[in-house]
């Protein structure tokens, strides 16, 4: 929304988002084959002004951002391995989170979604 000062685009965003729906621990089902359960935690951070931060893959989280639009509240960020760095996006669809990542070192993309995890 060009033209709208920072702190106004911020208060739209707050007012319009519960980041506590996504905000905290998830399990992340990275299986590729569902008789072989593989999960991963992912913890997310979601403030007031936009960022995210966390964990996931046991990688701190980079440049993470997050917002709500049309019904949708997503975050995007980065996480690396120390080869590369892994692309992320998801979306809260529900009670779980559907995401996807994006290994261009790696050469791929894995689809995955996330539950919440017990405490």
């Amino acid at each position: 929304m060009p033209g709208l000062p920072l702190a106004l685009l911020v208060m739209m965003q707050s007012a319009a988002a519960d980041p506590s729906t996504l905000a905290g621990s998830w399990s992340v089902d990275l299986s590729v084959d569902p008789a072989e359960p593989y999960t991963q935690p992912m913890a997310l951070v979601l403030a007031a002004d936009g960022t995210a931060s966390g964990s996931f893959y046991q990688s701190d989280i980079l440049a993470g951002r997050w917002r709500n639009q049309n019904d949708r509240l997503c975050v995007i960020f980065r996480t690396t391995d120390g080869g590369g760095p892994y692309h992320t996006s998801a979306c809260l669809e529900g009670d779980r989170v559907v995401g996807q990542t994006w290994a261009e070192h790696r050469d791929f993309i894995f689809l995955w979604t996330a539950t919440r995890a017990v405490e």
